[in-house]
């Protein structure tokens, strides 16, 4: 599951705009569709649903909910099938590929199980709940010649290619130190109780606080970050738990409200990372270089602005955008992201057009990185075992570096 911007506000039942052709099972439909089926219908859903119009490639022809209630309502408010069974859909040859958006305890069962019968899979995050079952699953991909995926895919958002493509350029010289912010607001006061989406289901509390803000939010920065500047080499953590929470039974296995990590890539960037649920809301990324400052403004915003400054007490001049592919079909309110972009970059992948830009080699280092943090209480260091081959960008190739004479003295 993704936590929700904090204003509270429910999106209105706006998205029955998606084309008829993307909420129908269609097993006739042109050859060159790509058919998927959601296992989970609560509220990341609605996130998925309402963004998939924007990849006409991709036709959504079922979906399976263990609770038929939800699966019901979401059936309704989008006009797609149900299926009776998880082994219902995996049954069905129009099923492609399986988009896994079930509560994280279930994310390495429904994902082995797809892998199993053959389907292509992307999986909300995290992966799975623990890096051996994520290699487990990496290994019967393998074996069976099939894409798997995780999210967040917004490494492939424009805001992370401006950024990516100025840091290639070398709009800020050599990159040094990052601080990378996700702090979610203060939850615990806000009226979470009542965000319910669109086709009417709640905001999962429960579970979001159980999974924690690290597991449920570090991936975010973490997949820029390593795609950026590579492989971490070592990382220096601390979780902790800083208030009470009223809102769950005594007894409820919570995970830390807040994390701080101190990251050191291979390529020499050292980067600091905090993840809460108390903090003002701040979702910021800041490259420190020998020539330059490069801000972003919104990690959960795919048109953040991206900007440099070349002095300390200069201006922020905004970075030349990078135009990804249009997304017209948004969630109404709030996530300005487009999440069905992911399971389109699967679906590219397992055509074979082109080699996956999210590939799992990088979604395995993310999650080892993420568990790590999340789980070294008073405090731990860990060389990650894990590495991955050079992400490729989604950005048109990078210009030459800036003269040295059109950059301004410090």
């Amino acid at each position: 599951m993704t936590a929700v911007h904090q204003d509270g506000r429910t999106a209105p039942d706006d998205h029955r705009d998606h084309d008829d052709h993307h909420n129908h099972r269609d097993h006739d439909g042109p050859a060159e569709r790509f058919g998927i089926a959601f296992v989970g219908c609560g509220y990341v859903a609605d996130l998925y649903a309402a963004t998939l119009p924007n990849h006409p490639s991709l036709a959504l022809v079922g979906v399976h909910d263990r609770d038929p209630a939800r699966a019901a309502a979401f059936t309704a408010h989008h006009g797609v099938p149900a299926y009776r069974t998880t082994a219902e859909l995996l049954a069905d040859p129009a099923v492609r590929a399986v988009v896994n958006l079930t509560n994280p305890e279930s994310h390495y069962e429904v994902t082995r199980a797809a892998l199993l019968a053959g389907k292509h899979v992307y999986v909300e995050k995290p992966l799975a709940p623990d890096l051996d079952l994520a290699l487990d699953l990496a290994a019967i991909a393998a074996e069976r010649g099939l894409q798997l995926a995780s999210a967040p895919c917004g490494l492939l958002g424009d805001a992370a290619q401006t950024a990516w493509r100025a840091l290639r350029e070398g709009r800020i010289g050599t990159p040094r130190l990052v601080y990378a912010e996700l702090d979610d607001g203060p939850i615990l006061r806000m009226p979470f109780q009542e965000w319910i989406s669109p086709s009417g289901a709640p905001w999962p509390y429960r579970d979001e606080f159980e999974t924690g803000c690290t597991v449920e939010h570090a991936g975010y920065w973490l997949t820029w970050l390593t795609a950026f500047f590579g492989p971490v080499r070592e990382l220096v953590a601390f979780a902790t738990r800083v208030a009470p929470n009223p809102h769950v039974p005594p007894g409820t296995a919570l995970s830390p409200d807040f994390s701080l990590a101190c990251l050191t890539f291979g390529s020499g960037v050292t980067a600091r990372l905090t993840t809460s649920i108390h903090a003002p809301k701040d979702y910021s990324l800041r490259v420190v270089g020998d020539e330059g400052l490069l801000t972003v403004a919104d990690s959960w915003d795919y048109d953040s602005p991206v900007t440099v400054s070349r002095h300390p007490d200069g201006p922020a001049e905004p970075c030349p955008p990078v135009a990804g592919p249009p997304w017209p079909h948004r969630y109404t309110g709030t996530h300005a992201m487009d999440f069905a972009r992911g399971i389109a970059e699967l679906a590219a992948a397992a055509e074979g057009s082109r080699p996956s830009r999210l590939p799992l080699d990088h979604a395995l280092h993310v999650l080892e990185l993420t568990l790590a943090i999340d789980r070294a209480g008073p405090g731990s260091v860990v060389r990650p075992t894990t590495t991955f081959a050079p992400v490729a960008p989604a950005a048109p190739p990078a210009l030459p570096a800036l003269p040295a004479e059109t950059r301004e003295e410090r």
